[in-house]
């Protein structure tokens, strides 16, 4: 992906999510220059992956494959001592006729909900023994009703409507086709895109930037090369760090 997709599809999705009546928390407005100052006291964010992240599954057309994602909260599979939390919360926005490739999750287990917009078509499968596609029904809860899926089949997902994954059930879903983008949240167990997620053909999960200008905001695979800590007694609670740093 190049720097200035990722720049605009960040913009546009601050614009969506406020004309959906959804704040943010200040952390999604930092700008680079606040990151590379980030006090200690909010590593938290860093170390669990929190903030934005874009993707084009190493597609190489974010438009027809892709995903935004912005991360609220999330646990840490490796230091559950420091970082309790054994759930995370996300936001999901995807247009129409943008395809979130098939693929499914180790560890994670998830409710995909559509808060509003338009429409996603899902398709799920069982995962087999060998990780491929297995041929045996989908048991899944959509909001709170326990149906079965015949391997391959698929539901739609209006607004308002929700459905839970388990571990081990790809799925995949697009947005359908003139009902507009849609705003989703996954509520899951703690979640690390690093190494939880298989992808039924070849896929990269993080994005490789091709940096055509400079960024505007981070993603969360930015982090290692621009976020410097510095001590939070010498910045304030109160600074300008925390507060929103917004370019609309």
């Amino acid at each position: 992906m190049k720097r200035s997709e990722v720049n605009h599809a960040i913009r546009e999705a601050m614009r969506f999510v406020k004309s959906r009546g959804l704040e943010l928390p200040p952390f999604a407005y930092y700008t680079v220059e606040t990151w590379k100052q980030l006090p200690e006291n909010e590593r938290e964010i860093v170390d669990n992956m929190l903030g934005w992240d874009v993707t084009d599954f190493g597609s190489g057309h974010f438009c027809r494959t892709g995903l935004v994602i912005f991360t609220f909260r999330n646990g840490h599979f490796h230091d559950t001592k420091r970082y309790p939390k054994q759930y995370a919360e996300k936001l999901l926005i995807t247009e129409e006729d943008q395809e979130l490739p098939m693929h499914f999750h180790w560890r994670k287990m998830e409710d995909i909900i559509n808060r509003g917009g338009g429409h996603i078509h899902m398709q799920l499968f069982n995962a087999a023994d060998d990780e491929g596609l297995d041929d045996t029904d989908v048991r899944i809860s959509v909001d709170g009703k326990a149906l079965v899926v015949p391997a391959g089949g698929s539901l739609v997902l209006k607004p308002g409507q929700s459905v839970t994954l388990s571990p081990g059930v790809y799925h995949s879903w697009t947005g359908v086709r003139g009902t507009g983008k849609v705003m989703l949240f996954e509520v899951s167990t703690t979640n690390d895109d690093t190494v939880d997620n298989r992808f039924l053909n070849l896929a990269d999960r993080l994005p490789r930037i091709s940096e055509d200008t400079a960024p505007e905001f981070l993603i969360f695979s930015d982090y290692p090369q621009y976020v410097s800590f510095t001590d939070p007694s010498a910045i304030g609670t109160d600074s300008s760090a925390l507060h929103h740093n917004t370019r609309r």
